[in-house]
């Protein structure tokens, strides 16, 4: 029942200021279990003019997904990601899950201004005008997704190929005895984390120059590949 979810978790119907109501945020968020902390997460960040994009686990239980559905379609600005792929920690479907989202967000009628990352542990410590404040006063048109040179000690992570072996009972990453080639166009790989805000030009970007294409494809065997194609894209000249 969409009135008594609305009212009994006291979600915001309205943008609480004028501010906020023309700086829209998209949301990308990876989920796969605990549904009651996927609700709280999604009250606490939720503002009818920001959009969300959930992408839930292939390989999560039918009743979880149906769950999920049923509060997504209390929302016009809330949505499943339209591809959805079986996550496992650390390979390359968890990069793919955000790319999918971020296909859906570009086409998306509400006109948003960054895109912010979580995974269904997350909780905010900062309300969405603090949010909002920060990116204005500090990173205007630019991105928030800080890293290093790849150091010594990941070296591995790019050096050999990586596989997935997905199964519902336990989904792994492991190395194989391939050698990976050098990245695309000579570039420099870069680690940081995960997680990031990003601007809608920058999305656009990743998901039409040749060269994010090209590092994308390198990347697929490649260990946690989230934590270094972000990074490695933001630090390209201009």
């Amino acid at each position: 029942n969409c009135s008594m979810v609305l009212k009994t978790l006291h979600f915001i119907t309205r943008p609480l200021s004028d501010e906020e109501g023309s700086f829209s945020l998209a949301y990308i968020i990876t989920i796969h279990k605990e549904l009651e902390m996927f609700v709280k997460l999604l009250r606490a960040i939720y503002m009818p003019q920001n959009i969300y994009c959930i992408h839930v686990d292939e390989k999560s239980p039918k009743d979880y997904k149906a769950a999920v559905q049923n509060i997504v379609n209390c929302f016009e600005n809330i949505f499943i990601s339209s591809k959805r792929e079986n996550v496992v920690y650390a390979g390359f479907s968890r990069l793919q899950a955000d790319i999918n989202c971020m296909r859906d967000l570009v086409h998306s009628k509400i006109q948003w201004n960054y895109v912010i990352n979580l995974c269904g542990q997350d909780y905010p410590i900062k309300t969405n005008k603090d949010i909002i404040k920060y990116i204005k006063s500090k990173w205007n048109g630019k991105n928030m997704t800080p890293g290093v040179v790849q150091p010594l000690h990941m070296k591995h992570r790019t050096q050999v190929s990586y596989r997935e072996y997905v199964h519902s009972a336990m989904s792994y990453v492991y190395p194989t005895k391939n050698v990976k080639s050098k990245p695309p166009y000579n570039l420099t790989i870069y680690f940081g984390s995960a997680y990031y805000i990003l601007t809608k030009e920058f999305v656009e970007f990743t998901l039409t120059d040749t060269r994010a294409k090209d590092l994308l494809e390198w990347s697929r065997d490649t260990y946690s590949p989230d934590e270094h194609y972000w990074v490695t894209l933001n630090r390209l000249n201009g």
